[in-house]
């Protein structure tokens, strides 16, 4: 599923210009990873609690897709269970490296598909979704 070109752009402008979730969360461990090809920087803060994603938050700096990319994806896990959260990274991961077709379920994270094509943005766009997989290994996990 793709979205019209002009509307991704759109969508893409919009979370560079305007970033949702931004900042960092007091007492919450934050992950940054760099992509020294571009340049690229991004710190992504998740508190885990419950095995819920209560709060998602980033800083970065960079190009347009990669902090749009941050930005959607706080927007789009914010309040998902972990496996939920899973699911949906890999679904992006997969059409970000053109190995399926984005989904309905990825929502305006869709603006990022064309990415596909781009071979040398692709870690732009997985840059943030990297420093996410980081933070919820090192969050804490709740005793059974």
């Amino acid at each position: 599923m793709l979205l019209p070109e002009t509307v991704a752009k759109q969508i893409i402008a919009d979370h560079q210009r305007r970033p949702r979730h931004t900042g960092a969360l007091d007492g919450v461990p934050g992950v940054t990873l760099d992509n020294p090809g571009c340049g690229d920087q991004v710190t992504v803060w998740a508190d885990v609690q419950g095995g819920r994603i209560g709060q998602l938050t980033f800083t970065g700096k960079g190009c347009a897709i990669s902090q749009s990319s941050a930005s959607l994806m706080t927007v789009a896990l914010t309040g998902k269970t972990l496996p939920e959260a899973r699911a949906l990274a890999a679904t992006f991961r997969a059409m970000v490296m053109g190995d399926a077709e984005g989904t309905p379920d990825l929502g305006d994270l869709l603006a990022l598909a064309g990415v596909s094509r781009l071979h040398a943005r692709r870690k732009c766009a997985l840059l943030p979704w990297r420093a996410l997989e980081q933070a919820l290994e090192d969050a804490p996990h709740p005793q059974p």
